[in-house]
C-alpha cells in the first residue's frame, strides 16, 4: 500500500511505501544522522561516523517477512524512515499473546524536520500494524534524545518501562 500526501506547508507531494534496493544509500545516509545524534549523547556506547546496519544487512532486512522498511519519498528523495518488525511478547508463558509492531529505527532528514513528516509516517505505521493485526507499537528512545522523546510523546506514546545501567568503568 503506497500513501500519497500533499504536504500544506510548501504543497510537495510526498509518498509513503516500503523501501527497495534503489533506496539504500539515502538510508544510509539517515542512519547516519541517527547515529550522529546518539553518538554525541553517549560517545561511550556509539561510534561516531559508523551507521546502525551496513548495506549488506539492509538488503537481509528488505528480504525478511517479519520486517518492514517504510520510507517518505519527495521526488524520490528518503526524507524520512522506519525500520519496523513484527515481535511477540518477551516472556510467553507470563504475557498475554499478541502481535508488536516494534520500531527498531525512526528518522526523518534534519533538512526536512518539523514539517509533519514523522507524524505522517507513524500516521502511516499504525494502520500497517493494525492491517497486520497487532495490537500494539513499542519502540525505544535513548534518555538525553530529549527531542525524539517529546516528538513521541506528541504521537501519543507513553512511557511503558524504564531500562536501568549503572556503568562500571
Amino acid at each position: 500500500m503506497n500513501t500519497y500526501i500533499c504536504m500544506p506547508n510548501d504543497l510537495k507531494e510526498m509518498l509513503i511505501r516500503k523501501a527497495d534496493l534503489k533506496d539504500i544509500e539515502q538510508i544510509l545516509n539517515l542512519l547516519s544522522q541517527v547515529l550522529e545524534i546518539h553518538a554525541k549523547i553517549r560517545p561511550d556506547v556509539f561510534i561516531s561516523s559508523a551507521t546502525k546496519y551496513t548495506k549488506e544487512e539492509l538488503v537481509q532486512k528488505l528480504n525478511n517477512k517479519n520486517e518492514y522498511i517504510y520510507v517518505a519519498t519527495i521526488n524520490e528523495y528518503v526524507v524520512a524512515y522506519a525500520f519496523c518488525e513484527i515481535k511477540k511478547p518477551a516472556f510467553p508463558h507470563t504475557m498475554v499473546d499478541h502481535k508488536i509492531m516494534y520500531v527498531d529505527d525512526f528518522c526523518v532528514d534534519e533538512k526536512y524536520r518539523r514539517q509533519n513528516i514523522g507524524k505522517t509516517l507513524f500516521e502511516y505505521i499504525k494502520k500497517e500494524a493494525l492491517n497486520l493485526e497487532c495490537y500494539e507499537i513499542t519502540l525505544s528512545c535513548w534518555e538525553g534524545n530529549d527531542t525524539a522523546k517529546k516528538f513521541y510523546e506528541e504521537l501519543g506514546l507513553t512511557t511503558r518501562y524504564t531500562s536501568m545501567e549503572y556503568i562500571l568503568k
